[in-house]
């Protein structure tokens, strides 16, 4: 599936105003993307996500062929009439982050990758065609090539090995992809922390063809400088005209550091599991809204913040409801989180459009890390 994507506009610094256009509309770049790992945002509805000015989301395959079954997804009409999300396209990884966590070295071959199901120890085998297949019958409108993701940090012996492993299985992977007209299929780029290699995966992958292109193996261990240049390596390498997907990257700086590189849309856990242990997100900082100090707090998380929970609650509010265990704080903090995060990309275009996103990154890191 085409697409078109198109590059509106570029700034000298490299960050890029795109769009892009499926059977729900026409969605704008930079954007980040929330992750749904079982089929669903944890704790969030999607009127709550809408809500959230969200857009694209994402399903994890490996969780999804685990439980309840890719059958049992396909049988429903796929994941948009399964978890009745019909407001905008679905993301599917193809699991391979997930697999390689459970994998030892030894299991991993040329032909795919034996490992335990963390469910129930069943022993698995995934390989590249399979992760297709699994993806065609889920039934997201982006699907992933199948790749390794080795650990931080390996040998430049194995990562060259790890990468050619990679580039073939993207061939294999697309050419079983039966779906070509309803689903758009990213190639994955890897190298680790080696700019040969980068620019080595990047090139030939991009050699195979496919409708986007992914940056993998960040946040696996790195510090920040390397993550940034993990970016660096690939994205020259890139084409124009192609969405370019940072993976598994949301910490606010990080977003902002990941436009200014050139990257069009990021994913991550981040907004949900920070909600989970009562961490909110506010262009100070993060707050913890389970200290003590909030007690007697009736201000609103953050007064410029236009999302449901800073509406109608206060901290002391959601304070009490963490406290108490119940999951309606989560969720507040959830709503409120991912909000952060889709307005903040909207900062960003804006700033992009004003050919101003330095100077806005300048301030934000000031303002955000004096906590």
């Amino acid at each position: 599936m085409d697409l078109k994507f198109k590059l509106l506009k570029e700034n000298s610094c490299g960050a890029r105003l795109g769009e892009f256009q499926t059977k729900y509309g026409v969605h704008r770049t930079p954007m980040f993307m929330p992750v749904g790992t079982q089929a669903t945002v944890k704790t969030l509805s999607p009127e709550e996500l809408k809500m959230c000015f969200s857009d694209v989301i994402l399903a994890n395959t490996y969780h999804l062929w685990l439980r309840p079954g890719e059958d049992v997804v396909d049988n429903a009409g796929g994941l948009h009439e399964f978890m009745n999300y019909k407001t905008g396209p679905i993301l599917t990884d193809c699991g391979g982050f997930q697999v390689f966590s459970l994998a030892k070295p030894k299991d991993i071959s040329d032909e795919g990758v034996n490992f335990k199901s963390h469910i129930d120890g069943k022993k698995l085998f995934l390989t590249p065609e399979l992760s297709i297949e699994i993806q065609n019958k889920l039934g997201a409108d982006i699907i992933m090539s199948f790749d390794e993701c080795p650990p931080f940090p390996v040998s430049h012996e194995y990562m060259e090995k790890s990468i050619l492993r990679t580039i073939s299985w993207a061939k294999r992977g697309k050419k079983v992809h039966s779906k070509n007209d309803s689903q758009a299929l990213f190639g994955i780029v890897q190298g680790g922390e080696f700019p040969d290699l980068r620019k080595l995966s990047a090139q030939k992958t991009v050699e195979i063809g496919f409708d986007g292109y992914s940056i993998g193996g960040v946040s696996v261990g790195e510090d920040a400088e390397t993550k940034l240049k993990m970016i660096e390596y690939a994205t020259p390498y890139l084409p124009k005209d192609k969405l370019r997907y940072l993976m598994g990257v949301g910490e606010p700086i990080d977003l902002i550091d990941g436009v200014i590189r050139g990257i069009d849309i990021f994913d991550c856990v981040l907004p949900t599991r920070l909600a989970r242990h009562g961490n909110a997100l506010t262009r100070d900082g993060r707050i913890n809204l389970r200290n003590a100090k909030y007690t007697l707090d009736l201000s609103c998380i953050e007064e410029s913040c236009d999302c449901y929970t800073c509406k109608n609650y206060t901290k002391s509010y959601i304070r009490h409801l963490l406290v108490a265990e119940e999951t309606f704080g989560q969720r507040l903090l959830s709503i409120h989180n991912i909000r952060f995060l889709t307005k903040l990309m909207d900062d960003i275009k804006l700033n992009i459009e004003k050919d101003t996103l330095l100077d806005f990154r300048e301030e934000f890191v000031k303002k955000y890390n004096n906590k």
